[in-house]
């Protein structure tokens, strides 16, 4: 009792002093106390509410030997969600990275989107810097060439027709190709003569003779085939024809770098000569500066000539005459195929509807305008003479009427020097259409496909609009489609026919799209 009488005293005496209670009993001081002890009270409130939760995860545990096991499960989680996040963000950092490249589902080509607005004179930005030309990088495989008394002879090439076969016989049209260039590009990758060697005498021979003709070479045979067939004749006869030539050779089942060469002949070896060079450059400027101004042009090759109109064997809107006469023309040409004309209707109906007919002016002009281009576009023609004259090319030209042809453009005396080869013509036409903002084909044929493939092997830069004839043959024939829903199906069916990237095999030949033997990623 003594000792708390004495605890209460000092007690009161030390609540009696003002010194004292400023130190020690400061309302201050009081409240600190009172918030450590809430603080305390919830770090154990939290800890008990961990451990709650953890808990219900059978490996925490407060034993040693089980915490030790935990720790590894729980590396193990650490090192599951480290090499995940690192997949997740390769697989991102490829995906931005991937080059820009449409893929093929069926019919349906797929591309990858793009922020930017569609355009009516370049493909997307993303397309034009995906890929690069690198058919110059050669990858080996082929044996070095033999000295030239090693030989195991020569192959005599005849080649037959209009410009696109002419670039494969050099040596006979020196008045188009720079032929000095081409040998000397190509003199580690093939050896090319001009003349037939002199040791050979009877040259008629190679025209007339059987029996220095190879025939019958299936087209787009795999290589095997020439090692196993050709070969030995050109040993045996040393000098040999081979006849067919065009398309014999396959894309898809030779080695890489047999496609990698056509790709440097055609891309880098092959050039015009200076002159037509200049000229065509000349013709693309006066396209470029019609408005007086710099201004992008379109340039369509038109194939719908009286031959091209016959062989499609397809029917064309047209007066009774007109229809008689094409139907004698088809009867003298090709009789074998044209027999009594009886079922030539049914054929001309299945050809227009697998869009394998050629598409009149007037159906370019509808499909060119609901594409969007204005009627102010500039277009320079590539073609023959339009079967049907002035009156077939009216609805064409009604729409468009800047329209203009090599000859609209150039004098008589700047081309006088071109007519003496037709080839030489030809040659204009390509160069014009291949240096054009927008490039344009109606129909098939090796002449639209180089110039497409060469576009594309320029960095896909400019479009070359490939119609879809089957689909435009349904819409055309559709009596109840309003101009909206023509317009609609118009530009939605061709956003991916412009020369996108895009794998060649199966879908296309090389000459049409060289991206995947003679492209590389950028």
């Amino acid at each position: 009792m003594a000792e708390l009488r004495h605890s209460s005293s000092l007690g009161s005496r030390a609540g009696s002093s003002p010194m004292k209670r400023d130190d020690t009993a400061s309302p201050l001081i009081h409240e600190q106390h009172a918030d450590d002890d809430d603080d305390g009270r919830s770090r154990h409130l939290f800890r008990d509410r961990v451990r709650s939760i953890w808990s219900y995860f059978p490996f925490v545990s407060d034993d040693p030997r089980v915490s030790q096991q935990n720790s590894r499960i729980s590396l193990c989680l650490a090192l599951f969600v480290v090499v995940a996040g690192l997949i997740s963000i390769l697989s991102i950092v490829n995906h931005l990275n991937a080059p820009y490249l449409c893929k093929k589902d069926g019919i349906v080509l797929h591309c990858p989107r793009v922020k930017e607005a569609p355009s009516l004179w370049e493909n997307p930005y993303s397309a034009t810097t995906s890929w690069k030309p690198c058919a110059e990088r050669r990858l080996g495989g082929i044996s070095e060439l033999p000295p030239e008394n090693e030989t195991n002879g020569y192959i005599f090439i005849h080649a037959e027709g209009g410009l696109n076969q002419q670039r494969i016989a050099v040596w006979k049209f020196e008045d188009i190709f720079d032929v000095d260039h081409f040998i000397d590009y190509l003199k580690d990758d093939v050896r090319i003569v001009r003349d037939i060697p002199d040791w050979f005498t009877d040259k008629s021979e190679l025209f007339s003779s059987i029996r220095r003709t190879v025939k019958n070479i299936p087209k787009y045979a795999p290589a095997q085939f020439y090692i196993d067939n050709v070969l030995p004749r050109i040993k045996e006869k040393k000098i040999m024809a081979l006849k067919p030539f065009v398309d014999r050779l396959g894309y898809d089942n030779v080695p890489p770098e047999i496609n990698r060469l056509r790709c440097r002949v055609n891309y880098h070896a092959l050039k015009f000569l200076p002159e037509i060079e200049q000229m065509s450059d000349l013709l693309a400027s006066r396209m470029k500066n019609r408005t007086g101004s710099s201004n992008p042009y379109m340039a369509l090759h038109l194939r719908f000539e009286k031959g091209m109109v016959g062989l499609s064997f397809c029917d064309f809107v047209g007066t009774r005459e007109e229809k008689a006469k094409m139907a004698e023309y088809r009867k003298k040409e090709w009789p074998r195929r044209y027999k009594n004309g009886s079922h030539l209707w049914q054929l001309a109906l299945q050809k227009r509807k697998e869009g394998r007919c050629p598409l009149e002016p007037g159906e370019v002009a509808v499909i060119l305008r609901a594409m969007g281009y204005p009627k102010e576009t500039q277009i320079y023609v590539a073609s023959g003479q339009v079967y049907g004259g002035q009156n077939r090319m009216a609805p064409l030209r009604n729409m468009f009427p800047n329209l203009v042809t090599k000859e609209e453009l150039a004098s008589q005396e700047e081309l006088a020097g071109f007519r003496k080869h037709v080839t030489s013509l030809a040659a204009l036409d390509f160069l014009v259409c291949l240096k054009s903002d927008v490039f344009v084909m109606t129909h098939g044929g090796n002449f639209a496909k180089l110039i497409i493939g060469a576009r594309r092997y320029m960095g896909h830069r400019y479009k070359s609009i490939k119609p879809d004839k089957g689909l435009m043959s349904k819409s055309f024939g559709d009596p109840y489609m309003g101009w909206a829903s023509f317009v609609e199906d118009v530009v939605v069916t061709h956003q991916t026919r412009t020369g996108l990237p895009e794998e060649t095999f199966p879908n296309y030949d090389l000459w049409e799209n060289p991206l995947t033997p003679c492209m590389c990623k950028a």
